[in-house]
């Protein structure tokens, strides 16, 4: 079975993102190397990030972060001895200004525990907001465009302590819809990222 990361609920929504300027401005660059570190309900991570591994992809979570947009987001699919997901702004109407895609890299690093990846849909060019911590070593998915651009450095034992009772239950559409509103009603044991920050 070819499994895949799924970045949002369609591949419609996908489509109709691509090359638009849905997003809040153009990303900053981002330095060569930078730490952020994640406050999560398990406990901290820190994911120290490298540009030259995936400019792209360390441009847009730089901004990313750097914007407050990982604030609040649920885990909401968690595969044990796979991987983490999460990216999906806890407010529908901020989700939708960041719906814009950015161009794949290509892939220089491999899918490794406690590597960081952005998901993305099997069309090119469709990594958007959401991320993921790989697990295990999962280099199977570097055949498919999954471009690592950071790897947690400290606190993977807080991401291996996120709650995976859910597993992939939780509805991408309805996530993107309606925001923590319905994570909280219907999935209410989520862990969460409290706040992510740029370590200075």
């Amino acid at each position: 079975m070819i499994v895949r990361i799924v970045a949002i609920a369609s591949a419609l929504m996908v489509a109709a993102s691509i090359g638009m300027a849905g997003q809040e401005g153009a990303d900053e660059k981002a330095p060569a190397t930078f730490k952020v570190k994640f406050d999560a309900s398990t406990g901290p991570f820190v994911v120290e990030v490298h540009r030259a591994w995936a400019p792209n992809a360390a441009d847009h979570f730089y901004t990313l972060v750097k914007n407050g947009f990982y604030d609040e987001a649920r885990f909401f699919r968690v595969v044990p001895n796979f991987m983490v997901q999460f990216g999906i702004n806890a407010d529908p109407a901020v989700q939708s200004k960041w719906r814009a895609s950015i161009k794949d890299d290509p892939v220089k690093e491999s899918n490794k525990r406690g590597y960081v990846t952005f998901a993305q849909t099997s069309a090119p060019n469709s990594r958007s907001t959401q991320i993921f911590v790989n697990f295990k070593d999962n280099s199977f998915l570097d055949s498919q465009r999954f471009a690592p651009f950071g790897q947690v450095t400290s606190g993977m034992e807080n991401v291996d302590k996120i709650n995976a009772e859910y597993g992939e239950k939780p509805n991408q559409g309805s996530i993107q819809s309606q925001g923590n509103t319905y994570l909280k009603a219907q999935f209410p044991k989520l862990d969460y990222v409290k706040k992510a920050t740029i370590e200075k």
